[in-house]
């Protein structure tokens, strides 16, 4: 498989194994800038192992992952330090996970406001720029509530809007609504695509829900470590 000029993520012959066991087994893939992306597969197939591998937060047994955001240098996210992968996921990568993840003795603002301030935004640009995302996903009224106050959906919305503060080339999503009843997932999925594809941001995203993965813009199955379809999705 040949690396296509527009592809932000591409992944060659990618392996990893934990202990004995073989995680992934050999994954070629390239993402498109701007895609949305939906890897299906049941529970230990390897997808969330590609996607941590995809995002820098591991180091593959052996393989490349490349990193080509437009009008920057292609990059070999598997060849970095852990720090400069650190940095990376800080200022290119939005993470989204199943259970949000928030802190919970801060506020709904303060949570969303934490990657701003991590990468040096003043304090009160950070919770500007925190609210006014928070506003856009229907949670202006919720900006002090602390997580313990909030619903499943409008936690996981705050979540949503951590990951997309420092407006990220891409965005990796795991099982960004598996703990949500269907009402509050469609509502999720919804707002947070629209976002995306308003920015242009990619998207990487885990799911084993076929109703989550018709959001997406193509689909990727991924069993036993190896993928084993890929089509795009009827528009």
């Amino acid at each position: 498989m040949n690396t296509t000029n527009d592809s932000i993520l591409s992944a060659r012959d990618l392996r990893h194994s934990f202990g004995p066991t073989d995680a992934l087994r050999g994954i070629d893939l390239d993402v498109q800038a701007g895609e949305v992306l939906a890897v299906m597969g049941p529970s230990g197939s390897g997808k969330s192992t590609l996607l941590h591998c995809l995002a820098g937060v591991l180091t593959p047994g052996s393989g490349t992952v490349t990193y080509s955001p437009t009008n920057q240098p292609m990059r070999n996210i598997s060849g970095l330090s852990e720090q400069d992968r650190s940095r990376l996921r800080l200022t290119d990568f939005g993470f989204v996970f199943q259970f949000g993840q928030l802190l919970p003795e801060l506020t709904a603002l303060d949570n969303v406001s934490i990657p701003l301030l991590l990468a040096g935004t003043k304090r009160s640009e950070a919770l500007r720029r925190s609210a006014e995302l928070l506003e856009r996903l229907d949670l202006a009224s919720m900006s002090e509530r602390l997580p313990g106050e909030l619903s499943g959906g409008q936690a996981q919305r705050v979540a949503v809007a951590r990951a997309l503060v420092t407006a990220p080339s891409v965005l990796f999503a795991d099982e960004p609504t598996g703990s949500l009843d269907s009402l509050a997932s469609e509502n999720v999925l919804t707002l947070m695509l629209e976002l995306v594809r308003e920015a242009g941001t990619t998207v990487v995203m885990i799911t084993h829900d076929p109703r989550s993965a018709a959001y997406a813009d193509r689909e990727v199955i991924v069993r036993d470590g190896a993928i084993s379809a890929g089509y795009r999705l009827p528009v």
